[in-house]
């Protein structure tokens, strides 16, 4: 049976091991495309419209910031960059909710999804700055 504790861990390990990952990875030098070294196909929207979509450089990004490359990580994706560190807060409060047995506070939750939502925002708006500025 799958209990909250055991939900909890896996939630503190996924994002975790998403950045074990990202720091295998080699940046791309374009700043995006990282993600195909994964076996992943290229952007659809690049490939189809000739443009970046809002997540263009989010692995990159990724990769950069599991490298301590702070600087290179928001020059490739601003969203990406604020998500990771995101992730990295995700799951110690994961963790320690599966340590407690207990969820995170409700004004921890919001601030949480708060967070996220700011997250967004900047993603769309970087992605707009690369677009149109």
């Amino acid at each position: 049976m799958i209990t909250f504790r055991g939900i909890a861990f896996a939630l503190a390990v996924f994002p975790l091991a998403m950045l074990v990952i990202a720091g295998n990875l080699r940046p791309a030098t374009a700043g995006l495309g990282t993600h195909q070294q994964l076996g992943l196909p290229p952007c659809t929207m690049r490939m189809m419209f000739g443009l970046r979509c809002p997540s263009c450089g989010m692995t990159t990004s990724w990769a950069h910031f599991a490298r301590g490359q702070v600087y290179e990580s928001f020059a490739a994706n601003s969203g990406g960059g604020l998500l990771a560190i995101y992730s990295l807060v995700f799951a110690w409060l994961s963790a320690r909710a599966g340590f407690s047995g207990r969820f995170p506070s409700f004004r921890t939750q919001k601030w949480l999804a708060i967070s996220l939502l700011g997250i967004v925002a900047v993603t769309l708006v970087d992605w707009g700055i690369r677009m149109w500025g």
